[in-house]
């Protein structure tokens, strides 16, 4: 069966930059412990120090995991929007160059999840 369109849709995005009050939105994921099942998403200050994201915001979102409490910081692997890099813990998001929908992953070497799950 066809259908017939009744006129243009425009694409209003809702979720622009602008929207978000002088913040950016970033996602933040734990490889291999799905407990925590995917990436959340953070408004946050452009200028707030990595540190605080990782000492202020992340425990927020992941003390609850066992694991959390075992991370060692120095061995940690990050990932920006897909490739690897290593943040300047006392730079501000966008000078470490995290923008709006920013994706940030980090692994913890020897830390795979509850007993090694994953989870």
């Amino acid at each position: 069966m066809s259908v017939t369109a009744i006129g243009d849709y425009p694409a209003i995005v809702k979720d622009g930059v602008e929207n978000f009050h002088g913040n950016v939105m970033v996602a933040v994921g734990w490889d291999q412990h799905l407990m925590i099942s995917s990436p959340m998403a953070f408004p946050l200050p452009p200028d707030m120090p990595f540190g605080a994201l990782v000492s202020e915001v992340m425990p927020v979102a992941y003390s609850a995991h066992p694991d959390w409490a075992k991370i060692d910081w120095d061995t940690v692997q990050w990932m920006l929007d897909g490739q690897a890099f290593t943040p300047d813990f006392a730079k501000s998001l966008k000078d470490n160059g995290i923008g709006h929908k920013s994706v940030v992953r980090f692994k913890t070497p020897g830390l795979n999840g509850i007993g090694g799950s994953g989870s």
